[in-house]
């Protein structure tokens, strides 16, 4: 986190001086204090997340890959005059543990063109796709298997 405020700071300013860089590691170590401080924040925190920081670089390909097939797909959808689109909403539920990962599918899935995640209470989802053929394998999606192995990574569930 320290490291992203410094980065923060230096991007903020437009360029990089030694000036600059000196007062930008002491606003960044006043601003981390205050994160670990007040907002229950720590520096073990930083740790997991650095474990952790490959898979979410990988999941956000992933989700990027995902998005640009999608678009793709709603175009050749939308334009074809052939198709006839059939709205579906599809219940399912995932074997997902925490309440951010549960978050992040449900993000996931309304950012993706053509779904929009209507409901999400527990484990279960309903989501609305713009074609029937978008809700086809929802529940085994490339994002909830990636999101369990990211949670197989940290033992303790957050609930």
């Amino acid at each position: 986190m320290y490291i992203i405020f410094f980065l923060i700071w230096v991007i903020f300013n437009g360029q990089l001086t030694l000036e600059i860089a000196a007062f930008g590691l002491v606003i960044a170590g006043i601003m981390y204090w205050f994160t670990c401080k007040f907002l229950g924040y720590s520096p073990k925190t930083d740790l997991k997340m650095g474990k952790k920081l490959f898979q979410i670089l990988h999941y956000v390909f992933v989700l990027i890959k995902e998005i640009i097939k999608a678009n793709f797909a709603v175009i050749k959808m939308i334009t074809s005059s052939r198709y006839e689109i059939e709205p579906a909403v599809v219940r399912f539920k995932t074997d997902l543990k925490t309440t951010p990962a549960r978050i992040l599918l449900a993000n996931s899935i309304t950012l993706t063109p053509g779904t929009i995640t209507v409901m999400l209470e527990n484990d279960e989802y309903e989501v609305h796709c713009l074609d029937k053929s978008l809700a086809e394998g929802m529940n085994s999606s490339v994002f909830v298997k990636l999101l369990e192995e990211m949670e197989g990574d940290g033992k303790n569930a957050d609930k």
